[in-house]
């Protein structure tokens, strides 16, 4: 954990939040105090956890909240009045965002910012193998090219095609994404 950014329009509420994330590992702590101030925010810097205290000055914070739930990687806590937490609670919660109630116990903030700090890991940690197995997914693509320009243009066999790449990937110390890449420029002319 890194960075928080606290959105809320009173900087009493501010320093009450600021002061319950100091015991925490947060190295950076950003406010903002409107929505459209803490857009610009978000635009310029990547938050670890972003804290919205509704009403904002311009906005309510929902549709904050929601668009950077849906743009970024933030863990997003809403902090709304109990009276409207099942309300809002339908609104923001398929996104991923964690509507609590206000006023907010300190056990229970704790709770919910390491709730949401341990899904944001975990959602990181699928993200890094997504981008794992899409670049794998390219990788076979590519070699498969190659193989089938090998079959039509020297006319080779598919296990033939496959033991020429893996050969020429050992004997020039390349992968086998760098030599299928060289084949498909060479015989693609």
């Amino acid at each position: 954990m890194d960075s928080v950014l606290i959105v809320s329009n009173t900087s009493s509420t501010m320093g009450i939040i600021s002061n319950m994330l100091s015991s925490q590992a947060f190295s950076r702590i950003v406010t903002a105090q409107s929505g459209s101030e803490a857009r610009r925010t978000v635009l310029e810097n990547e938050f670890d956890l972003i804290i919205i205290d509704t009403p904002l000055s311009d906005e309510f914070g929902d549709d904050f909240s929601l668009h950077v739930a849906e743009n970024t990687s933030s863990g997003v806590v809403l902090i709304v009045d109990a009276t409207r937490l099942d309300d809002m609670n339908a609104v923001v919660e398929d996104s991923g965002v964690y509507a609590i109630p206000k006023p907010v116990a300190p056990d229970f903030f704790y709770q919910a910012v390491k709730l949401l700090m341990a899904s944001r890991a975990k959602l990181l940690k699928l993200e890094d193998e997504n981008h794992r197995l899409q670049a794998k997914l390219e990788e076979t693509r590519i070699v498969g090219r190659a193989k089938c320009l090998l079959i039509q243009k020297l006319q080779m066999s598919e296990d033939d095609a496959h033991r020429y790449i893996e050969k020429q990937s050992m004997n020039s110390r390349q992968s086998r994404l760098m030599t299928a890449e060289e084949i498909i420029r060479s015989y693609s002319r």
